[in-house]
């Protein structure tokens, strides 16, 4: 039975500044990959958080059915949000421990929807530490940023 694997990394320069979030799905069985998709995308505007955010939603998103699927982050703040945080500030109205309103509120509520309609299982990677996939990942994060960065003449 095949399993899929999304890799999710977000780029940005300056923070903020121009930004991309790229996602790598891989289908796989043992070893063998079945099949690949490349996901990427940026803002003229944005926070590295926001991008990191995003990569992770565009891969849950693009999933047409429900699916059984490891997300692979380098984002310490996606894994730990996803994981240990966002119950807590439901229950306290989208509000952190000290009362302060959680930062990208927007992006965590769509990432809370869109892993909702799957059985996701999270995972979190050194970063830029020789990976393949994240290393894939980083390459689709800058491409997607690429077309809002501003040219040097």
């Amino acid at each position: 039975m095949a399993e899929l694997f999304a890799y999710t990394d977000g780029a940005c320069s300056g923070n903020p500044g121009p930004g991309g979030w790229g996602a790598l799905l891989i289908a796989r069985d043992g070893d063998a990959v079945i099949k690949e998709r490349d996901l990427k995308g940026g803002e003229a505007h944005t926070t590295n958080n926001r991008m990191e955010l995003l990569a992770a939603i565009h891969a849950l998103e693009a999933l047409e059915k429900p699916s059984r699927i490891t997300v692979v982050t380098d984002s310490a703040y996606v894994k730990g949000g996803i994981t240990e945080w966002i119950d807590g500030w439901k229950r306290r109205g989208w509000k952190t421990s000290t009362k302060k309103p959680v930062k990208n509120e927007d992006l965590w509520r769509r990432l809370d929807e869109a892993q909702a309609r799957h059985d996701v299982t999270w995972k979190w990677v050194k970063g830029h530490a020789g990976h393949p996939e994240n290393e894939r990942a980083d390459e689709l994060a800058r491409a997607g940023m690429a077309p809002f960065k501003p040219t040097s003449k």
